[in-house]
């Protein structure tokens, strides 16, 4: 049985949306493709598709930007904002769900996004998030996969993977403009396992190597946190996830403990790349030693 972990880190977006200047954040784009861009801002990173008549997004950051975020938007593309999809429930992800609902947008997600959504959840040891407003639930909602065509001659492929980050994570893929966003499973730093909302080191491993069999050297990959990336990025942080969660798992079965497994130095070699002071090593070790089988 997995052992339940709250992560002190669930915490950070409900204090970064309490004390963040957002006058001060600038939102901009990276066009990856014809008719794709990627949006940076304060929270995950956002995929912006474009079809013959209108606009799609992946995730919509915090509530406070969505006017930004609409207004980088339009230096794109005058076409209505047709749909949002949501990777995961968190908020630097979901957080602006209502504002782009208000601006006609329907919203779309895993199941388990909406559920979670929908009732309380953990946010550190102490702390809950209340259910959200009607207003901010996906509309549409998925169990394993779906496809929306953009037109005649693009689609965006959901596909839900096993559980990782959370249980709710979709990967979105764009095969016609070899562009994938992969959410929180594949960010810069050390990945977040939010074991509260039904992550697992064992599913993020098996995701990853999903992504390897779609992905290929010309693809641009929109990582949930971080500038965009390639294979040979996506490989090397498969490569170390995997050696973590398989140097884990072997000390935690020859009986060591938590505090034991954290001072082993078992993630030493990618500290410096990877430890950027989100999720630290230490946390990385905790989730791990927690959901590995």
């Amino acid at each position: 049985m997995k052992t339940r972990l709250l992560p002190l880190l669930l915490m950070l977006p409900l204090l970064v949306t309490a004390q963040r200047d957002w006058s001060q954040v600038e939102v901009t784009s990276e066009p990856l493709a014809d008719n794709l861009y990627v949006l940076f801002g304060a929270g995950g990173n956002m995929g912006l598709a474009l079809g013959d008549q209108y606009a799609y997004l992946i995730d919509d950051q915090f509530a406070p930007l969505s006017d930004k975020i609409l207004a980088a938007i339009r230096q794109i593309t005058d076409k209505p904002l047709k749909y949002v999809v949501n990777t995961h429930w968190h908020g630097d992800h979901a957080g602006g769900n209502a504002p782009m609902a208000a601006q006609g947008a329907v919203l779309i997600a895993h199941d388990n996004v909406r559920k979670r959504m929908s009732s309380v959840q953990w946010e550190g040891t102490d702390r809950e998030t209340q259910p959200a407003p009607f207003a901010a639930l996906s509309r549409i909602t998925f169990n394993e996969k779906m496809t929306v065509h953009l037109d005649a001659s693009n689609s965006m492929h959901l596909m839900h993977v096993n559980p990782s980050h959370t249980d709710g994570d979709t990967y979105v893929y764009f095969p016609e403009a070899n562009v994938i966003h992969m959410g929180d499973n594949f960010i810069s730093g050390y990945p977040f396992i939010d074991i509260a909302s039904g992550g697992d080191i064992d599913g993020l491993v098996s995701n990853l190597n999903m992504a390897l069999f779609i992905v290929d050297d010309q693809t641009r990959i929109i990582r949930g946190h971080g500038q965009v990336a390639t294979r040979a990025d996506l490989l090397a942080f498969r490569d170390m996830v995997d050696t973590i969660r398989m140097r884990v798992h072997q000390a935690k079965s020859s009986g060591k403990s938590l505090e034991e497994v954290q001072q082993m130095g078992l993630t030493a070699e990618w500290d410096q790349q990877y430890d950027n002071g989100f999720i630290n090593a230490q946390r990385l070790l905790e989730a791990v030693y927690a959901s590995v089988d």
